[in-house]
């Protein structure tokens, strides 16, 4: 599991082929990462369980960027 302390504002998300497609805004509860808003001026929500690692100052995720933008959630998780 990753170590959600080492996720901080405005660190780099980068896809599985290390293109950076997001941007943390913060952490969300302890399962979600909230993603700064998009030029459209939406913020997008993943979760936790996507990330790989967090090393070289970026949060890296587990799948393409296209996908990851494709099932990235608008809304907050309900707790």
């Amino acid at each position: 599991m990753t170590n959600t302390d080492q996720i901080k504002p405005d660190m780099p998300v980068v896809c599985s082929k290390d293109g950076q497609f997001a941007t943390v805004d913060h952490m969300e509860g302890e399962t979600t990462i909230k993603l700064k808003k998009d030029n459209t001026g939406q913020h997008h929500y993943i979760p936790v369980s996507w990330v790989t690692s967090t090393q070289d100052g970026k949060v890296k995720v587990d799948r393409p960027g296209d996908q990851a933008m494709r099932e990235w959630s608008t809304t907050p998780p309900i707790v």
